[in-house]
Order: structure tokens, then sequence, then C-alpha cells
């Protein structure tokens, strides 16, 4: 009796500490978590101010002012800074190249729309295409290598993606494509970039752009510092919405998206560090937050992570997943913190989503997700699944490890399935995932968990019935 009454109060010391090291844990990390935000302090410009109409912009939707909104933004970047105000009116335009110390102001009033012309965004800039480093077509704003500069204001950034303009490039004939022409399926275009990034082909070879069907990223800002994106509604982009590229210490704040088109990710911060994305609300055609590090080859070569990421208080209606990590995060992930947030819509696939295989690999540690509330969802709430594309791209040789990912908190009311978990058989690649506190209401099917090491589901109710498992 007495080694018995030994063992019980050894089991019960041991996992107490266990809960009482998570929420340590928990806590620990969300203590650093608000750390970073504090560190990242928003752009600030002098109290100067060039009106795009002063250098000869039209604001009647017809005439082009790439050439007059660029001057003013050189203009004012030459002379240290300043707003650069786009008010009263429909401005068409090319591409906008960001300087360092500008606010691109839009007034409520104003909207920028943008060319559907493809040989406008030329020449090429570099970028990366879906994780693969290139030279394509300009973003529709871009920058390279600048610092303390921000987009504002409450009116609309307009893309024009249509299934008439960018979106038939996606080779799906639901999005416009006519059997017969181009896309960014024809084996020179997205296929022979993915063999230059199995080849290792330098950067500068990699000429993409006219004849190769890669559609540009709306807002693309690489190697860049202390930005931010506030206020501003973007609709119809061609691709991804709001791509932050190699950068640091961003700031993207009540941004509105509504652009359902093919890969119209919301927002996609890829190898940055430091990111606040908070009061923002989505309605996308795929993923309304994507979390990236570069994909293959080209990913462990440069060697970035994603990490440092804190999401709050944002609104995610229709896309692929609230909040995606992957599927190209070959540099690794760190430090990604997500809390109250809604997400609801039939519309809308997954909730909290975690993809990617073994041709990526990379290593994800340290994913905090707390108060999240969750209406309806097409398939799980919560998705992990080191097994995307794997019946497309094969088998490959690097394993993903995902780790120390811990959700509590969070309530759902209708689903496919709670909770869907799939590690690689014979391998580890997804251990220490902690589920607790949570309540799943109206799931199909209570979960799918297959090829995990070390999983707590701890307090967690799924269509009224309390589950707890430890393995």
């Amino acid at each position: 009796m007495k080694l018995f009454t030994s063992i019980f109060v050894l089991f019960f010391t041991v996992s107490v500490l266990n809960v009482t090291c998570q929420n340590s844990e928990n806590k620990k990390s969300w203590d650093e978590a608000y750390a970073i935000i504090k560190n990242i302090d928003e752009p600030k410009f002098p109290d100067k101010e060039y009106n795009v109409v002063e250098f000869g912009a039209v604001g009647d939707g017809k005439t082009n002012n790439t050439v007059a909104i660029n001057a003013a933004i050189d203009k004012c970047s030459s002379e240290g800074g300043g707003r650069v105000l786009v008010s009263n009116g429909n401005f068409l335009t090319g591409p906008i190249h960001m300087k360092s110390n500008i606010d691109l102001h839009i007034d409520a009033n104003a909207s920028l729309m943008f060319s559907t012309n493809p040989s406008d965004y030329l020449p090429l800039v570099r970028t990366r295409w879906e994780g693969d480093n290139c030279y394509n077509y300009s973003p529709l704003i871009y920058a390279d290598g600048q610092e303390n500069f921000a987009i504002t204001g409450k009116g609309t950034l307009n893309g024009q993606g249509s299934t008439e303009h960018w979106w038939s490039w996606k080779g799906s004939k639901e999005r416009g494509w006519v059997e017969g022409t181009p896309s960014q399926l024809d084996d020179n275009c997205r296929p022979l970039l993915k063999r230059y990034n199995d080849n290792q082909v330098p950067i500068t070879e990699r000429q993409m752009g006219e004849g190769h069907y890669l559609r540009p990223q709306f807002i693309n800002f690489i190697y860049c510092k202390n930005f931010m994106i506030e206020d501003v509604t973007i609709i119809n982009s061609p691709f991804w919405n709001i791509h932050p590229l190699l950068s640091e210490n961003l700031i993207i704040r009540n941004v509105t998206i509504n652009s359902v088109g093919p890969n119209n990710d919301g927002i996609d911060p890829e190898s940055c560090k430091n990111v606040l994305i908070e009061n923002c609300t989505f309605n996308t055609g795929d993923d309304c937050i994507a979390l990236k590090s570069g994909r293959d080859f080209d990913g462990r070569k440069d060697n970035k992570p994603i990490e440092n990421v804190i999401i709050r208080n944002c609104n995610m209606k229709n896309g692929h997943g609230g909040v995606a990590i992957g599927s190209e995060i070959s540099s690794g992930v760190k430090n990604i913190f997500v809390e109250n947030c809604i997400m609801n819509s039939p519309e809308l696939d997954r909730a909290i989503r975690f993809k990617t295989n073994n041709s990526r690999g990379g290593i994800t540690d340290g994913v905090y997700v707390r108060n999240v509330k969750v209406g309806e969802v097409g398939q799980a709430v919560v998705s992990l699944d080191c097994n995307y594309h794997i019946d497309r791209e094969g088998q490959g040789k690097f394993t993903p490890l995902v780790k120390n990912f811990y959700v509590s908190n969070l309530t759902s009311e209708k689903s496919d399935y709670a909770i869907w978990i799939q590690g690689i058989e014979g391998v580890k690649c997804i251990e220490n995932i902690f589920i607790k506190d949570c309540v799943f209401s109206g799931a199909k099917n209570k979960y799918k968990i297959d090829n995990v090491e070390k999983l707590s589901i701890n307090n967690v109710m799924i269509n009224g019935r309390t589950i707890n498992i430890e393995k």
C-alpha cells in the first residue's frame, strides 16, 4: 500500500510539475511577445506634404499617373521625407516604388487603381515567388532596401485583378483561363522556376517576367526596415496581397483586405523578424495570414526564419486558412503568437493551419495560440499537416519538425474535424503539442491524430464530451 501511495504521489507530483512548467513557459513566452511589440517603433516623418496633383497627377481614373506619383515620392525623399498625399479622385497608375522616410497617404476620398498591362511592370525586380528567389514583374507597390516608410490613409488600393486580367494566368478555367492560352502551369513558367531552385541556378539568371506568366504581388517590400501599413483597404490583387520579405520591424494595422482571386493570400510575411499584425479584416481567395520562410533549397540556403510575429484582434472570413504556417518554411519558424481573433465563414477551410512536407524541411519551434473564437470552418479547426501536397511532389529528403505548439481557450461552433494532426509515418516530425481548455462544438468528426510524439490534450470538450489525451 505504501509503495502504491508513493507511486501515486510521484505520478501526481510529476503531472503537476508538467502542467506548472507548461503554464510557466506560456506566460514567459507571452511576456516575451509583448516585449517584442514594445521594441517595434512606428516610422516617423517630417511635417511636410507633397500632393501628387502638384506633380501632374490626374484623378480621373483614366490618366496614367505612374510618373507623377513616383516623382512626388522621389522629391519628398530627396528633401528628407514627409507625406505624399493622394486625395480627391481615382488615380490610375503603374508600379509605385517606395523610398525611405515616405508616408504614402491615400485619403478616404481617393483610390489608387493599378494598371492591368503587364508591360507596365517592367523592368524586372528581385523578389521571391512562392518561396523561390527570382527576378519578376515589379509588384504593384515595391521597395528594396528602404527604411522608415509607410502606406496610410482610409483610401482604397485596387489591383483590378479579375478573370479578364491577371487571374487567368493561374491556369484555372474558373478563373478565366481558356484552353490553349498560356498560364503559369506551362513548362517554361512555374515549373522552370522550380527547376532553377532545385538546381541552384544563380538568381541573376532567373529572369521571369514576360512569357513566364507569374503574377506580381500587390505589395512587396524586400530587405526593408521599420515600416507600417495602416488603415487602407486592398481589393482585387493579381496575386498575394501584402508580402514583406527578408525585412525587420514592421506593423500592419487596421487594414481591410477584400481580394478573392487565386492565391490571393492576405498577408504573407516571409523570412521576416519582429512583425505586428493587428485589427485587420480578411476576405481572401487563399490563406488570410500565411507565415513563410523560403522554399526548399533557396530557403535553406538563405537561412532566414520567420520569427517574432504577433497577430491579434483580427477578423478572418473567407480563405483557405485563418492563420497558416507554411507551406514554404524551409528556413524555419520561431516565436509565433496569435490571440483574440475571430474566424468564421463556410468558405474558411481551417482556422489554425500548419502545412509542410519533407521536401520543405525546416524547424518550427514555438507557436502560441490563445483566446480565438471560431464560428464555422469547412474542414478542421486546428490542422497540422506534414504531408501537404505529398501526392503532387513526392517524398523528399528533408524531414520537417514542428514542436512546442500551444493552443488554449479556443472555441468553435461548426467544422468537419475539431483537430487534425498528421505526421509522417516512421519519422519524428511533430512533437510537444499542447491543446487545453478548448471547446469544439458541431464537429462532424472529433479528431484524426497520427504519427505524433508527446501530445497533450487537456480539458478539451468536443461536442459536449470532455477529451483528455496524453501520449
